[in-house]
């Protein structure tokens, strides 16, 4: 995890976004019910793992307990770390003007060579906007020097980077994906916090199934700062390379495996020179991604569950899962039922971007004491297209929205549609679809697509087949 000091509690990494969507899904599903019902929020881009917000203070006199006996140290970690310190590297983003750090997190030498891997939210700074910022390392015997960008993978969330110093070849990244046990010791590797270099003991315990590109469970502290850096076995051969953990859990985090770290440095190696600008390969591979997420989507009719008098379309699958709630009451002037599937994986682009994402949310209102005008303007309120954004985001444009009456084949729906260009990478949108239905003065069915990172033609083609899903389950 790459540790800007003031903004701890913010950062995000990639691919670990899995899982903190999924608690926020759970969090909706249950923390409204029984109250007056607010409509879902789609969580279009949740990071699934984030450091922890502060550094925690150093205990004061006599908070230390001196009594208890210290543990036996663990030698394989003790031995580990001493043929290896010689290879790790703490990567720091300082600003041009000033050299002021901005944020920092880790990385190591490959072999005897001068090329270093490591996460590419460490360097995103300096992939993003090269003019503004600068990479440094920081080696083991506090010296350092300037870093090159030469490669990054945002999918996997890897960079490679070159320095002016070679490894001794402690850290081999092996030419076949390494086998594991679950329960097998791993050890990671970093610079925790920026108090020190530092190694943990913890255990390889699985996939991440819920999150679209792979990642391996590592049972042990991986914190702020020692993203990037390796985790390996007790041989000393890398397994991965520290990118996230879960704030909800218990030393639960989450390595890149090393097979995906194998393909970028064969393109780094294999590159005459290193792009002069990152930017539109990064637009490359997020529009890459979006072919496969789009395909993946509708591969196949999307279900279509329940919902009182209506049926709408969802999808549920390893990657979206959904969560249900209800504000029922006997006595509540009316109900809401709503089901929200999301997406538990967004790609990391910048602190203040991911993509990659959709969600889905549906909601009805019925009522059966409330006037239908009375009921007309509960409806329309919560038919809200202020809820797509800030208008004032300078990374996309402003949201072009049109509004448009159907018939789908068993509902009348009024639909808004709503997209917004990025203004970095050519050919990717942001698309919001809202949805109601106008048949009933007693019910309303309202629904809501959001796509993230999408092209145009992608876009049309998701909303089209989500609106002509919504229908009613008995046709009046």
């Amino acid at each position: 995890m790459r540790f800007p000091p003031a903004t701890l509690a913010v950062i995000i990494l990639g691919a670990a976004a899995s899982i903190a969507v999924a608690a926020a899904g759970r969090g909706n599903a249950s923390g409204t019910a029984g109250q007056r019902a607010k409509p879902p929020q789609p969580p279009l881009v949740i990071p699934p793992a984030t450091p922890p917000a502060t550094t925690p203070p150093a205990p004061g006199p006599g908070e230390t307990d001196e009594t208890t006996a210290l543990p036996p140290p663990s030698s394989a970690a003790q031995n580990l770390y001493s043929a290896a310190k010689a290879d790790l590297l703490q990567i720091r983003m300082l600003l041009r003007n000033g050299r002021s750090q901005s944020s920092v997190g880790s990385g190591f030498l490959v072999g005897t060579g001068n090329l270093v891997l490591t996460n590419y939210h460490v360097v995103s700074q300096m992939a993003l906007d090269p003019e503004v910022y600068v990479g440094e390392y920081v080696d083991t015997d506090g010296k350092s020097g300037p870093v090159e960008l030469l490669a990054v993978d945002v999918l996997h969330d890897l960079a490679v980077v070159r320095v002016n110093r070679n490894g001794t070849g402690f850290f081999q990244v092996p030419d076949k994906p390494v086998k594991l046990v679950q329960g097998q010791y791993l050890y990671s590797l970093g610079n925790p916090l920026d108090l020190g270099f530092a190694i943990s003991e913890g255990s390889y315990n699985g996939v991440v199934t819920r999150s679209f590109y792979e990642q391996l469970i590592f049972t042990g502290p991986i914190n702020s700062g020692m993203s990037g850096g390796p985790s390996v076995t007790a041989a000393g051969v890398v397994a991965g390379v520290n990118v996230s953990k879960r704030l909800d859990g218990e030393l639960v985090s989450f390595l890149v495996p090393v097979r995906y770290a194998q393909e970028l440095l064969a393109k780094a190696a294999a590159q005459p020179h290193p792009p002069n600008n990152f930017n539109p390969l990064i637009g490359q591979q997020l529009l890459a991604h979006q072919r496969a997420l789009i395909d993946r989507l509708l591969a196949e009719p999307l279900s279509m569950r329940t919902m009182g008098p209506y049926q709408v379309p969802v999808r549920e699958s390893q990657q979206l899962r959904c969560w249900g709630r209800s504000n029922f009451r006997a006595e509540a002037e009316y109900t809401l039922d709503a089901v929200s599937c999301a997406m538990e994986a967004a790609v990391y682009v910048s602190d203040t971007q991911q993509t990659g994402h959709v969600s889905m949310t549906h909601q009805v209102l019925r009522t059966s004491s409330l006037h239908p005008l009375q009921f007309a303007v509960l409806a329309t309120s919560r038919f809200s297209v202020d809820r797509i954004g800030s208008g004032r985001d300078t990374r996309l444009t402003r949201p072009a929205c049109a509004e448009m009456f159907v018939h789908t084949a068993s509902l009348p729906v009024r639909a808004v549609t709503c997209v917004r260009a990025y203004r970095k990478f050519a050919g990717l949108y942001n698309f919001t679809l809202l949805a109601a239905s106008t048949d009933d003065p007693h019910a309303s069915l309202q629904s809501r697509l959001d796509l993230a990172g999408v092209s145009y033609d992608n876009g049309l083609r998701a909303t089209r087949a989500f609106l002509a899903a919504l229908g009613r389950s008995h046709v009046k």
